[in-house]
């Protein structure tokens, strides 16, 4: 609990106190506490960590504090220059904590006089207003100096003039250099020998451009080195390898090409080894194997090629997590691996062919598979134990058969992508078993009957969608079961799976396609927060229950393209979350429910090609959509109103009765033509193909024509000579 002191001139009282400790402490009201703490000669250690202190800049007269050696100001707001502040003149500090201080402007030169400054932070994470500093200062004489950290606290700074002005000492000490998140751009330096003692260095989140330096192959003590989410080009230093006791490798996001070196084997310790998102070629190296200590390794989204086979996975006994999604791989799936305790397995996005092997069974702690955008086949194995498997993702793939009956095994799911396959089959009743299911997808597959009444028991799910299948019947009256639907008191955290992919598992790094607002959109974490039903595209009957309305936290929904008859329900309104509405390409006939102008949210709408009637409710939100999208009632011609240019009239509503009518009429019409054309067609044919395998009746034929042409032109010659004649004697 913080406590509020509203004087500490009693400090001078203590002139032989070394030690002061009073963080977290109320001292807001206290401006000129540098005064008071500058009565104590003898001070070493203090530290006024997040004290709600207002500044630093306040004027000494004269400098008491000769003895310390810790000063620690961090987590208080000064947001004024960093170079006003008093204690630059106290040369004796050796550690210096300025983190979380919102200070700013160029760091004074009297830095560069601070010799026996050792630590230096002034790092500042995602919370709370930004340091914003430059630091231009000439660090050559600061012999003792062994960590820098200014992570997130400079505006802007060019790499290569910083590290040319770090420590450059016979016994260099410098440890850890941290500065990710500065907006530093330039190349590192070629040349940094002095630097053989770094055993931390972060310059991730940057701008840096250019190739990896050679140097980096003589940091033998370098146990951290992140060079992530820059600009670098070029290959790895083949030389690399020399760096034996590293522990934790990020490359990634970065346009870095060729083949990973093959000394890559060389790091035993290795524990994290990142190289996703850059353009790397080639086989992966099978001394990856040799990498027993590896907990982490993630090559995602390169150029990658090749197998990966048991050489490569079968001593990997500590690995946790593997993404080797979205690269060129091929062959049979990598799952033959030691690693009992693997949480999360991504193979998505390449060419791995065949079956799930058996073996999968044995990874009793796997919590994600990701399988997708493959060429599997065959069916899941059927595992003696129910497996632990959280997120199971086989889309896009062609696995066939009926809905797979191992699956009831799995009752721990609760995402479950299964669309774009070729399951066929009616859904399972034992689906009501999947008690934790929070994101059904089977769209785009083959499967028929009715929706089960069962999955509406799952209290769990978010997201429902059986689009694109031969799904018949009426849509379940029981899906306002679906509780999770509703809108929920946002304190309540027991569905909350996105602290549980984070605490379980890790960072997520999935992107799941879901389609809404007339296009198919992409999500990561934010997939989680995601509720909606897609039903569209299958040849589902009958009316929209009005109860599915109480689905107040719904954001999408979809019944486009089926055969639903009856009214738009009138309690539409109530769906208040609703963000996308798809009911096109349906049987809907009478008017549009006035509730429908009051879904604030609604940014896509579609009612096009249905027997709608009458007057378009009025409302800005409808007036916007149809002004972005002017097709969202087109078909329905029973509509008037603005913003439509046909008005209604008197006599409308009688016009709009007999529309499903003259429909039948026209539908009658077209069909009586369309049978009278294909008989013409098919009688041609008989006749084509008597003549053609007959020869008696190919020969009549031709001699009938002949005899008429005989006919005709005699008859012609006859009449000629006749008028011929004729003429002559007149």
């Amino acid at each position: 609990m913080e406590m509020d002191l509203i004087d500490i001139s009693w400090l001078a009282r203590l002139p032989r106190l070394m030690y002061l400790d009073i963080s977290s402490m109320n001292l807001s009201s206290i401006a000129d506490w540098p005064l008071a703490v500058n009565m104590i000669p003898s001070l070493k250690d203090l530290r006024l960590s997040y004290c709600s202190l207002s500044s630093t800049n306040q004027s000494l007269t004269h400098l008491n504090l000769t003895n310390l050696q810790h000063l620690d100001l961090s987590l208080n707001y000064f947001g004024h220059p960093i170079a006003s502040s008093w204690f630059w003149n106290v040369t004796s500090i050796e550690y210096l904590d300025l983190s979380h201080t919102s200070l700013h402007g160029p760091f004074p030169n009297a830095l560069g006089n601070m010799t026996f400054l050792r630590q230096l932070n002034f790092y500042h994470h995602s919370f709370g207003t930004g340091n914003t500093a430059t630091m231009t200062v000439d660090l050559k004489n600061l012999c003792d100096l062994e960590m820098i950290w200014l992570d997130g606290s400079l505006s802007s700074g060019n790499i290569t003039e910083f590290m040319e002005k770090l420590p450059r000492c016979p016994s260099n000490k410098l440890q850890e250099l941290k500065l990710s998140s500065n907006n530093m751009v330039g190349m590192l330096p070629n040349r940094m020998g002095h630097l053989t003692n770094l055993s931390s260095l972060d310059l991730s989140y940057n701008n840096i451009t250019g190739a990896i330096p050679p140097w980096l192959e003589n940091c033998t003590s370098l146990s951290y080195l992140s060079l992530s989410s820059n600009s670098l080009t070029g290959p790895i230093p083949v030389g690399i390898g020399s760096c034996t006791i590293l522990d934790i490798l990020d490359l990634s996001y970065n346009d870095i090409t060729g083949a990973i070196p093959l000394g890559i084997g060389n790091f035993t310790t290795l524990r994290y080894l990142v190289l996703s998102h850059n353009l790397l070629s080639g086989h992966v190296p099978s001394k990856i194997g040799m990498l027993g200590d590896l907990i982490d390794l993630d090559l995602s989204n390169n150029n990658l090629d090749g197998l990966i086979t048991r050489e490569h996975m079968v001593s990997l006994k500590n690995l946790r997590h593997m993404d080797l999604s979205h690269n060129s791989f091929s062959g049979p799936l990598p799952i033959e691996t030691g690693a009992q305790f693997l949480l999360e397995l991504s193979l998505s996005s390449n060419y791995f062919s065949g079956h799930i092997p058996g073996s999968i069974c044995q990874l009793r702690n796997l919590l994600v598979l990701d399988l997708s955008d493959n060429f599997l086949e065959g069916e899941l194995p059927q595992c003696s134990h129910g497996p632990n498997l959280v997120f199971l993702l086989l889309s896009n793939n062609g696995f066939s058969g009926k809905f797979p009956s191992s699956l009831r095994n799995y009752s721990s799911l609760a995402f479950m992508d299964l669309s774009r396959n070729n399951l066929y089959g009616t859904l399972p009743l034992w689906i009501e078993e999947l008690v934790q299911l929070r994101f059904l997808q089977l769209s785009h597959n083959l499967l028929y009957g009715d929706i089960p009444m069962t999955i509406t028991n799952l209290q769990h799910l978010h997201q429902l969608s059986l689009a694109g299948n031969n799904i018949s019947g009426v849509i379940p009256e029981s899906l306002s079961n679906l509780t999770s639907m509703a809108q929920k008191d946002p304190e309540n955290s027991e569905d909350d799976m996105s602290a549980w992919y984070n605490n379980n598992v890790g960072q997520f790094r999935g992107v799941w396609h879901v389609v809404m607002k007339r296009q198919e959109l992409k999500y990561g974490a934010g997939i989680f927060d995601v509720v909606g039903i897609d039903l569209s595209l299958n040849h589902l009957i009958g009316e929209i229950p009005e109860r599915i309305t109480s689905l107040d936290g719904l954001l999408n929904l979809n019944l486009s393209w089926n055969h639903l008859s009856g009214k738009i329900p009138t309690k539409i309104g109530a769906m208040k979350s609703i963000e996308s509405l798809d009911l096109s390409r349906n049987n809907l006939y009478g008017e549009i429910p006035a509730s429908l102008s009051e879904l604030t949210f609604l940014s896509s709408l579609d009612l096009s090609y249905n027997n709608l009637t009458g007057r378009i409710p009025p409302g800005s939100q409808l007036d916007t959509i149809y002004t972005e999208n002017p097709s969202i009632y087109t078909g329905n011609i029973g509509l008037c109103g603005p913003p439509l240019e046909r008005n209604c009239s008197g006599n409308n509503s009688l016009e709009h009765v007999n529309q499903p009518r003259r429909g039948g009429v026209y539908e009658a019409k077209m069909f009586f033509h369309f049978g009278l054309g294909s008989g013409y067609v098919a009688g041609l044919w008989v006749v084509f193909c008597a003549m053609l395998f007959k020869k008696a009746w190919r020969v009549a034929y031709f001699r009938l024509f002949d005899k008429l042409y005989d006919k005709a032109y005699v008859f012609v010659v006859l009449t000629w000579c006749r008028r011929n004649g004729k003429a002559s004697t007149s």
